[in-house]
């Protein structure tokens, strides 16, 4: 298990492995297709972002209400191939990692590998365990979108798998091609 912590450079995306386990702690922020969509606009009509995307992670999440005392819903990964019309032009500001679940395309593969960033996997039905590992939640832009509005997180210990490393080596891939292998023995 690595224990890893933002910001997340360069280094510490090329330090990661397809298939590698880790805990993420620090801030992160979230977005889903709506947000994406707003940001890329943004960019094309060369307007300042809502916050700084360059060494950050973006989670494709769009949380369930927090319950009362608690500071976040439940929240499992979007599927994050809603996103990869938006993510190359994301990951050429300097976005270093995205959270979801699913396939990317290859556009989104190349990107990664170009712009040394990561893909990584979150539990697609764990929304409630993921909920508590997020510490604290402030909303920092399009609160318009409601669930799909960009929030700040301070997450500790979420755990995720790199699906996609910044040599582009791709977990779902590597196992399907190692699955075969192991039929034909």
């Amino acid at each position: 298990m690595i224990h890893l912590t933002t910001p997340f450079d360069e280094k510490k995306a090329k330090s990661l492995k397809a298939g590698d386990s880790v805990l993420l702690s620090g801030i992160i922020y979230t977005g889903r297709d709506a947000a994406h969509k707003r940001l890329v606009e943004m960019v094309n009509e060369n307007k300042e972002l809502p916050f700084d995307v360059n060494n950050q992670i973006i989670y494709f999440v769009g949380p369930t209400p927090a319950k009362p005392g608690a500071v976040f819903g439940s929240g499992g990964p979007t599927t994050s191939g809603r996103m990869d019309a938006y993510s190359p032009t994301m990951l050429s500001l300097g976005m270093r990692g995205m959270i979801g679940k699913g396939y990317r395309n290859q556009e989104v593969k190349e990107a990664i590998q170009k712009y040394k960033g990561v893909y990584f996997g979150a539990i697609g039905g764990a929304g409630a365990y993921i909920g508590k590992c997020i510490e604290s939640c402030e909303v920092i832009a399009f609160d318009d979108l409601g669930p799909e509005a960009i929030r700040k997180l301070v997450v500790k210990d979420l755990p995720l798998t790199v699906i996609i490393d910044s040599q582009g080596n791709d977990l779902y891939e590597i196992g399907r091609k190692n699955y075969l292998e192991g039929e034909t023995q």
